[in-house]
């Protein structure tokens, strides 16, 4: 039984870092988080139900280890502006006044037009109706459209 909660909690941990590594797309609203809780917890309730070990006690014992280690990293998160923003990344500027920032539209596998689609939906035209694009970090693209008044003091 010790094994299983050991292989429990490193594939959480293991999950977690793979989300982070994968990065984010357009159109995810669950965080790492809940992306990984959601499902490892799915795999490892069937696991303990049809796997080799199909026991109620490491079923329970293993989503039980989860709970632990997701609290645990939930606590760090909280505690420590670092941890955080290793777990959950950093919004990024995809567009702005000195224009698209091509190196992460690349990195981040996002097209122009994805930008521009959001735009639209709020009823922008083109691009001098954006003052800012931003892909956050559970994977939403956000444009925030310059004002209507013309306000020249802005940074």
């Amino acid at each position: 039984m010790g094994m299983a909660i050991l292989r429990a909690a490193f594939g959480y941990l293991f999950l977690v870092l793979i989300v982070r590594v994968v990065g984010r797309r357009p159109g995810k609203q669950l965080t790492p988080f809940e992306f990984v809780l959601i499902f490892y917890l799915g795999g490892l309730t069937l696991t303990g139900m049809v796997g080799n070990e199909a026991s109620l006690t490491n079923a329970v014992c293993q989503i039980l280890t989860i709970a632990l280690c997701h609290y645990g990293l939930s606590s760090l998160r909280f505690r420590s502006d670092t941890a955080m923003k290793l777990l959950d990344g950093v919004p990024l500027i995809l567009l702005e006044a000195r224009g698209w920032r091509t190196d992460t539209l690349s990195q981040m596998m996002i097209e122009d037009d994805d930008v521009m689609n959001v735009a639209r939906e709020q009823g922008i035209r083109d691009l001098s109706g954006i003052r800012i694009a931003v892909l956050e970090t559970y994977g939403q693209i956000n444009v925030l459209p310059k004002s209507s008044q013309n306000s020249s003091g802005d940074a």
